[in-house]
């Protein structure tokens, strides 16, 4: 999902001697393979790294896998990136994070994460990107660049919006969490973002990449029958309970994004501006049933 808007945004930035590497050209888990594609880099080379096992609850049973395509590739890929001077752009997210104990209805701007926030996560996902983070941090300190995000949605792959659509096809009623809270982020912002990372260069170290402002799944979920015509008093709100998962999730999962300014570069927008324009763009379709 995030790896087709990262093709889209190289081209639209104009990027020159570009290499697009899926995973039958550089599986991230094959060493020899990511050593011999970061080789062909210099000092002015940049590493963009959308790879990842990203299967949250298949997590929980098989972390040994995922820590091998997030936690141990990502360390040969950063050793590679020092080693060549390239700088390396890393996607992780905010499930690294603790989980601030406060209930989905508590909006305060004073629990945001930071990004030097400590670090605690709660789930195998959380823990095999946490591992990656520290070997970009620790291995590419000149040139080593993290960009949390959080709950992508986007034209490629499966995401939460487009499954609303589909569940709206064929279901008349909907129900989606209202207890859980977080940042709804459109791929194309994200990946526009890392890209001008790689032109700009700015200190290196963490950045979250995510929508400014707050919601839950089921506004999220509103929002999105909204955006394609469709009747937002379809979607009901039920709490986490009603749906058990093999991962457990943070009631509250919001991020600062103090360092962009810091950097000199602008924060994301609105969260619902931003699927607004994920909507007028065509990213979905705009009605369903």
């Amino acid at each position: 999902m995030l790896g087709q808007e990262l093709t889209k945004a190289l081209t639209s930035a104009n990027a020159t001697s570009v290499l697009l590497a899926d995973r039958a050209a550089v599986d991230i888990t094959d060493a020899d393979a990511v050593r011999r594609a970061v080789s062909r880099l210099g000092p002015c080379g940049v590493v963009l790294n959308a790879a990842g096992w990203t299967n949250v609850d298949a997590a929980e049973a098989h972390e040994d896998e995922a820590l091998a395509v997030n936690g141990t590739a990502v360390g040969v890929l950063a050793s590679a990136c020092r080693r060549s001077g390239a700088a390396l752009i890393h996607v992780s997210t905010d499930y690294v994070l603790g989980a601030l104990m406060l209930g989905g209805a508590v909006r305060d701007v004073d629990s945001r994460y930071r990004e030097d926030s400590p670090t605690a996560p709660i789930n195998a996902y959380g823990r095999t990107k946490l591992d990656s983070e520290r070997a970009v941090l620790e291995l590419c300190p000149e040139a080593g660049y993290v960009v949390r995000t959080a709950w992508l949605y986007g034209r490629h792959g499966r995401n939460f919006v487009s499954t609303m659509l589909d569940l709206a096809a064929v279901r008349e009623t909907v129900d989606v969490v209202d207890d859980q809270v977080g940042q709804p982020t459109w791929t194309h912002d994200v990946a526009r973002r890392m890209v001008e990372i790689g032109y700009q260069r700015p200190r290196p170290g963490v950045y979250h990449g995510v929508a400014s402002g707050e919601g839950s799944w089921y506004e999220l979920a509103r929002a999105a029958f909204a955006g394609a015509g469709l009747d937002p008093e379809r979607v009901r709100p039920v709490s986490t309970a009603d749906f058990p998962r093999p991962a457990p999730r943070p009631a509250r999962s919001v991020l600062s994004q103090d360092r962009w300014a810091d950097a000199g570069m602008s924060a994301f927008g609105p969260w619902r501006d931003m699927l607004a324009r994920a909507y007028r763009a065509g990213t979905f379709a705009r009605s369903a049933r």
